[in-house]
């Protein structure tokens, strides 16, 4: 992954899903966001975030897949052709539905850990232990159908130069959801989503 690439995902974390994300925490829902890019050219076909309020299905991942899906057909690319990007890495449901929508890779910045550890939202995990008998990092991360990218793990394979610059943005994505998780923590009693 080149720094091109996570320098761009990294602006439509910040300018197209993040947006979209604190609307959505202050109306009740979790941090988790999505976005699906062009591979031609990393342009941005559609950005969301969890709408779990609406419906428990509504995964950040999945909310943008359903309006990826309601774009026309004319105007939809072929998933082939396109990257993408998960703010957090995708649960079992989401997991699943990269690979029915055809898919072929999927780049997320924060682990299934940092959901449970610093977003105090465990599910992700325990669902795959508890479904699949499968330990954290369980899932084959690379397989026929997909090859997912960690940001982080990308950046800290990178020169000096570019870990550098890159660390420095997304410390300063981090702290964004952080605040975002400390919205979202504080008022998730008020909600009625099935997992929160």
């Amino acid at each position: 992954m080149s720094a091109a690439l996570i320098n761009r995902l990294f602006d439509v974390i910040e300018n197209d899903i993040v947006p979209k994300t604190q609307a959505g925490v202050a109306a009740g829902n979790k941090i988790f966001g999505a976005a699906i890019l062009r591979k031609s050219d990393f342009s941005l076909i559609i950005a969301e975030t969890n709408n779990e309020i609406e419906n428990p299905l509504w995964h950040g991942e999945m909310h943008a897949m359903k309006r990826f899906y309601e774009l026309p057909k004319a105007e939809r690319p072929d998933t082939k052709d396109c990257v993408f990007l998960s703010t957090h890495e995708p649960c079992s449901l989401c997991l699943s539905a990269i690979t029915w929508a055809g898919f072929d890779n999927f780049h997320y910045f924060f682990s299934h850990e940092d959901s449970r550890d610093a977003f105090a939202i465990p599910h992700d995990l325990k669902i795959l232990k508890e479904v699949f008998g499968l330990e954290p990092g369980g899932y084959r991360a690379e397989n026929a159908y997909w090859k997912s990218h960690s940001i982080r793990r990308e950046i800290a394979a990178m020169g000096e130069a570019e870990r550098s610059e890159l660390s420095s943005r997304a410390a300063g994505i981090s702290r964004r959801y952080d605040a975002l998780s400390h919205v979202y923590q504080a008022s998730k009693d008020a909600n009625d989503i099935p997992l929160n």
